[in-house]
């Protein structure tokens, strides 16, 4: 028989309270002991059907100011409490049952269990940028020339670069611009993709001329590559899932591995940002792009609805662009298959 509970969620748009409905699964188990290399979402995704809604689950004492963190060897049991669900957590006799919040905080990856599978996107957040407005890559500093007049350099040598330099950076990365991605439907330009060619150290300034040692290079830089302060966006291992808080509506442009079939744990690139409403952390479901046959009776073109298949997470949002994670595929996808609303 399946299980529906009534859990009181706090809608962060309205500030206001409302009764939000949590499906557990059918196979649910009682309890649950955590093993190295789960995930949150894997863990939620054994108790709910709708895994993004863990906190829904796991919110039972917004008093607790200091959540805890879960960590291999953990037991989590499924209780109810006045009739409502609540997911305890035993650590032992030593530690006592504690009450689980969403709002985990930040520990060694080593240590405490992740959202999800931050090793995916670490590397890949390293060495991928966009840039929102065009007219910045113009704006920004740009190799002039390289050492002993080379045409291309590579780790370990100098080159010079012209623009204006921000006062007391030191560390730049080097980029090459890449893809312009464009809104599918009004063509209105999103942003750059930058291209990640390597990374260079001020050591000497004279007017608008700064000397750099290349501290690392994916290829040979250029003259005209564009020079950007290094970003200092950290990865985040506290996502908690949502839903976004408004209709988001979009497609993924892009994978900028390379690839042109999308599978789980693959990064994507998408045509919606934090000006549509996106935030990190939000779970979009991703609809395969229905094919458009030819009717054998009528003859006509026939377009066949649009299949939901697979879920994603956002985790780095820009202004019009962000970059998300599959978590879930039950098919291969591609470019141009559409995004919305779980």
């Amino acid at each position: 028989m399946r299980k529906s509970l009534l859990a009181l969620l706090l809608l962060v748009a309205g500030g206001s309270l409302a009764q939000a409905e949590v499906r557990l699964r059918e196979d649910h188990p009682q309890s649950y002991t955590v093993a190295r290399g789960d995930t949150l979402w894997d863990i939620s995704g054994k108790f709910l059907r709708a895994p993004w809604q863990w906190p829904q689950l796991w919110q039972v004492n917004p008093q607790i100011e200091n959540p805890h963190l879960i960590y291999p060897g953990d037991v989590l049991s499924l209780v109810y409490v006045d009739g409502q669900p609540r997911l305890m957590l035993n650590r032992g006799a030593s530690r006592g049952t504690i009450k689980l919040s969403p709002q985990i905080r930040s520990a060694p990856m080593v240590q405490a269990i992740p959202t999800i599978p931050l090793e995916k996107i670490g590397s890949f957040l390293l060495n991928n940028r966009i840039v929102d407005d065009p007219a910045q890559f113009q704006k920004a500093p740009y190799v002039v020339a390289g050492n002993a007049e080379r045409v291309v350099s590579g780790a370990g040598d100098r080159i010079y670069a012209r623009g204006n330099f921000s006062a007391g950076e030191a560390a730049y990365g080097i980029f090459r611009q890449g893809k312009t991605y464009f809104d599918p439907q009004t063509q209105k330009p999103l942003g750059i993709n930058a291209d990640d060619i390597g990374t260079g150290e001020v050591v000497a300034e004279e007017g608008d001329i700064a000397t750099l040692v290349l501290k690392r290079s994916t290829q040979e830089v250029r003259i005209g590559d564009r020079l950007f302060p290094t970003e200092e966006r950290a990865v985040n291992s506290t996502f908690v899932p949502s839903e976004p808080t408004a209709p988001v509506e979009g497609v993924i442009l892009d994978v900028p591995r390379g690839v042109t079939q999308v599978g789980a744990f693959d990064v994507v690139t998408l045509s919606r940002g934090s000006l549509d409403g996106l935030a990190e952390g939000n779970v979009l479901a991703v609809y395969k792009t229905g094919e458009t046959v030819r009717d054998r009776v009528t003859g006509e073109s026939v377009k066949v609805p649009d299949e939901r298949s697979g879920l994603l997470m956002v985790f780095r949002t820009y202004a019009r662009l962000s970059y998300g994670l599959v978590l879930t595929a039950s098919r291969q996808l591609a470019v141009m298959d559409k995004v919305r609303n779980p």
